[in-house]
């Protein structure tokens, strides 16, 4: 019989194919692609995912040696720097390896405990999943969009 991390490590990878699924189709032009008015590139946002799931390994889950710096929460806007499509690719396994290994290491008591940050207030570790997992899936669905809509502006 399966623990509970692993039923929820199983959610969080099936839920993460929305992501998963879409990134073998992206091409370096897309990364520039955006959906008027929205500010925001799709390469921004692939960088996005990978700084706000790195960010919930460290602060959240407790991937204490995770080094992070997370150009897009810190800029709040897209700079136009995320245009280079191998290396988004190979950052966004990162975070979603980064992410599922300390997933993994989650013992039935973890998802109790409760975390207090100033993004989303207090929510145990059980919330918190869900809180990355729709973060996730909400910008994948974006992602969607912007490939099958979206414009280069210049």
């Amino acid at each position: 019989m399966a623990t509970q991390t692993e039923h929820l490590t199983s959610l969080w990878k099936e839920s993460r194919t929305r992501l998963e699924n879409q990134l073998s189709s992206i091409t370096t032009f897309d990364l520039k692609k955006k959906l008027a008015p929205s500010p925001n590139s799709l390469g921004f946002l692939l960088r996005h995912i990978v700084d706000v799931e790195l960010l919930f390994a460290k602060n959240v889950f407790g991937a204490k040696g995770t080094k992070i710096i997370a150009k897009t929460i810190i800029a709040q806007h897209d700079t136009g720097e995320w245009t280079d499509l191998e290396k988004l690719i190979l950052m966004l396994d990162n975070s979603r390896d980064v992410l599922m290994d300390i997933i993994q290491k989650q013992d039935a008591t973890d998802w109790e405990v409760e975390i207090k940050t100033k993004e989303f207030g207090v929510k145990t570790k059980a919330q918190a999943l869900g809180r990355i997992i729709s973060h996730t899936a909400y910008h994948a669905g974006q992602l969607g969009i912007i490939l099958k809509y979206g414009t280069v502006f210049n």
